[in-house]
């Protein structure tokens, strides 16, 4: 693996305030495809359709179809040494905030507690009760799924134009504020608000270190960019090898 500084074998060691911040190269690492670029979900359909309130309102059987499919794919991937390996050392040193951008739950049934700050794709939301409800069904039996109440039920991630979860990120920021030592993994830091969690913790004297396989716009505010697929990095990084 990337050759590790004494000073971040330290902070890992000492387990105090650690945060993780993943995005979506750590999936990718698993068979996820990312939403953008090569082979990505959204090279052939349209985000207005299928990611947006108003595409939902529009027509949410084509909506719900394509979130089924993709969760048929997530659902046929596991988690990776980079998964695991976080979900152990956040058993070992519990004070460990994980943060994620991604909606695939790999970090949770790795073992891990994250903060889902763009939602899940495994879990599903009424529109008129406000409630919030996990659904593991693959695939979902109908199309689209309803609430008891007679609404239809929506994804419960976060669409293009909609605000991120106020107590997720809020507990989010916290962290980033109190950090000794963030950690940033596979994901690109140009989707904000997550990409501003590093940039807090760096500007409040956190030891800012990047694991991914390659270079990015947060890479020169890094104090140490690991270069490397996190399923690699990240089980010597942090002493557990691969559970």
């Amino acid at each position: 693996m990337a050759s590790v500084s004494a000073r971040l074998r330290d902070l890992v060691a000492r387990g105090r305030n650690v945060v993780a911040l993943t995005g979506a190269g750590i999936s990718a690492e698993s068979g996820v495809p990312t939403f953008r670029g090569k082979d990505g979900f959204w090279e052939k359909e349209s985000i207005e359709d299928l990611a947006s309130p108003r595409g939902f309102r529009r027509d949410p059987r084509r909506v719900w179809s394509w979130y089924d499919a993709r969760r048929r794919q997530i659902a046929a991937c596991s988690p990776n040494a980079g998964h695991r390996a976080l979900a152990a050392y956040q058993a070992q040193h519990p004070g460990t905030t994980l943060v994620t951008q991604n909606v695939d739950a790999l970090h949770r049934r790795a073992g891990s507690r994250p903060l889902e700050i763009h939602g899940c794709l495994f879990r599903v939301r009424c529109p008129r009760e406000g409630v919030t409800r996990e659904d593991l069904r693959v695939p979902l039996p109908e199309i689209p799924p309803v609430c008891g109440c007679g609404a239809t039920l929506r994804p419960d991630v976060v669409w293009f134009g909609e605000l991120l979860p106020e107590k997720e990120m809020g507990e989010a920021m916290e962290a980033a504020r109190r950090a000794e030592l963030f950690l940033v993994i596979g994901t690109s830091s140009l989707v904000y608000p997550a990409a501003s969690l590093p940039e807090i913790a760096r500007g409040r004297g956190a030891y800012l270190a990047e694991i991914n396989v390659e270079e990015t716009p947060l890479s020169a505010l890094a104090d140490e960019v690991l270069t490397g697929p996190a399923a690699e990095v990240l089980p010597g990084l942090l002493g557990i090898g691969d559970p």
